[in-house]
């Protein structure tokens, strides 16, 4: 009778598991799930993580700061204002991008990449890549890349870090064989692109502008190399009308990610509206070197890009227009405090204004460069520069009409172009109105003096800062990677250089 109980009850279970097992899939599949990703959606969150990336931590505290756009008498949030150390700043933009705008446009490449009708999606998604890893690499130095984002689908969860030089070159060729497959018979993001709406044409104007970029960035380090590129990049044909600039729009919500993150960051984490703005949390204002510049040379942008706190308003006079001194641990009363100039909360920090990505601005500019150096003639670089600056100035337009200069006569008679001095004379013009012209963009102002030294700034020396008192050419990695990828991280620190501040990154030696 046991023994008969006992086979009875193992029929059972054996029936119950055989009806268990013919829904076993149903049951354990996460309706939540998306097994196929939506292309189009996860481009769109690529490029909106891309660029609201610690926008105030990286841009404002600590590339802004070192090239002494911005200021602040507080100590903690000096880190690049005074050359300290603090990993909650230095490690923020990596530790963000990888999980966000990198995975995503992984996610991308991988489910469009057996279709051929899916070139061009393809091709772009090469092209914004090539855009974030740049970024990247350039505050860091060597970084994952060929490894990076690989943990779905080739199970990497640590992932070696890979040379500059390699990734630069790499990158260099994926943007010309990526500009060279677009196809304008084949479909192509549309709406889901918040850059250009899938126009191909501009796509391949923005990878050989970047191509011109990244191309320049090597005149250091490999001059031959720069010129190889750069000429490509002219002969491709990169940004020169305004209405192909790259420009991502935002609107003020009604999410905040549909914000500008110049703004929204900035202003969420320091600079405050109105005549609270005379106790700025982090005690941000705008650089006394940035302003007495602008004020020097006359510049009329100084009313786009400042204003001063006089109740709930910003006076964008130029005349009362007043920069705090970099390195100074000095706290004003809350009256003084409030007569520094802090950035225009009606233009380029304002919720709903465009962020330039790459635009006829800068293109002109380096190809003004590209001419000084003999690599470019089919202009002269008195041209070029000043079409550089005369489109900056119709730029401000992009904040309102009634803010761009239609008139850079007076500026460019106050400020000649020195056509007849030396090729350095020439390259710190050039650069210099590059760190004036791309005021908001911080990390490529930042690469740009880097490679060039111009404009030329005098270093601060604030007590127990970590440089010895230079600016420094690198942020550190985060303290994170030495626990989780400590393997691959020392290999990286073993070819690179001491993970420090004060290391130079390839293309800088």
């Amino acid at each position: 009778m046991k023994k008969i109980t006992i086979l009875y009850m193992a029929g059972i279970l054996l029936g119950s598991m055989s009806a268990c097992t013919q829904d076993f899939e149903d049951i354990n599949t996460n309706p939540n799930v998306v097994e196929k990703p939506n292309a189009n959606y996860v481009f769109s969150k690529s490029q909106l993580d891309g660029l609201n990336n610690n926008y105030f931590f990286t841009n404002v505290l600590e590339c802004g700061g070192m090239l002494q756009h911005y200021a602040t008498y507080k100590e903690a949030s000096g880190v690049g204002d005074k050359y300290l150390s603090n990993e909650v700043y230095f490690s923020a933009y990596f530790n963000q991008v990888y999980p966000t705008a990198i995975n995503e446009i992984e996610i991308v490449i991988d489910a469009v990449k057996n279709n051929p009708e899916d070139s061009n999606k393809l091709n772009i998604a090469r092209i914004w890549k090539a855009y974030l890893y740049h970024r990247v690499t350039d505050l860091y130095g060597d970084i994952p890349y060929t490894e990076a984002a690989k943990a779905n689908t080739s199970q990497i969860f640590l992932p070696k870090y890979d040379k500059q030089e390699f990734i630069y070159k790499d990158l260099l060729k994926e943007l010309d064989e990526a500009a060279l497959a677009l196809d304008p018979a084949k479909p192509t993001f549309g709406k889901a692109d918040l850059i250009y709406d899938g126009d191909v044409a501009k796509w391949k104007k923005f990878s050989y502008s970047l191509m011109l970029r990244l191309g320049l960035r090597l005149s250091k380090v490999d001059g031959n190399l720069a010129k190889t590129w750069v000429t490509k990049a002219i002969a491709g044909g990169v940004i020169l009308n305004g209405n192909d600039n790259a420009i991502m729009k935002y609107t003020d919500g009604p999410n905040d990610f549909n914000k500008n993150p110049a703004g929204f960051d900035a202003r969420k984490q320091d600079f405050t509206q109105g005549s609270f703005g005379k106790t700025n949390v982090e005690g941000g204002k705008l650089s006394k070197t940035f302003i007495d510049f602008l004020q020097t040379t006359a510049d009329p942008r100084i009313n786009v890009y400042s204003g001063v706190w006089e109740g709930t308003v910003q006076n964008n006079n130029a005349a009362i227009q007043k920069g705090f001194p970099n390195g100074l641990k000095i706290a004003p009363t809350p009256v003084e405090q409030a007569t520094f100039s802090e950035p225009n909360q009606a233009t380029v920090f304002k919720f709903d204004a465009p962020l330039v990505i790459i635009s006829n601005v800068e293109t002109h500019l380096y190809l003004a460069e590209a001419a000084a150096r003999g690599w470019y003639t089919g202009e002269t670089a008195q041209n070029l520069y000043e079409n550089g600056v005369k489109a900056s100035f119709l730029n401000m337009g992009i904040y309102g009409s009634s803010y761009a200069i239609a008139d850079a006569t007076p500026y460019l008679t106050a400020n000649p172009f020195n056509a007849a001095g030396s090729l350095e004379d020439k390259l710190n013009q050039i650069n210099t109105q590059i760190w004036v012209a791309l005021f908001v963009d911080e990390q490529e102002v930042y690469a740009n003096w880097r490679r060039t030294g111009y404009p030329v700034l005098t270093p601060v020396n604030f007590p127990g800062n970590v440089t010895n008192g230079t600016i420094p050419r690198r942020l550190k990695y985060p303290t994170s990677e030495y626990s989780v990828n400590s393997v691959k991280l020392a290999a990286a620190i073993e070819q690179q250089g001491e993970d420090n501040f004060t290391t130079k990154m390839w293309w800088d030696k």
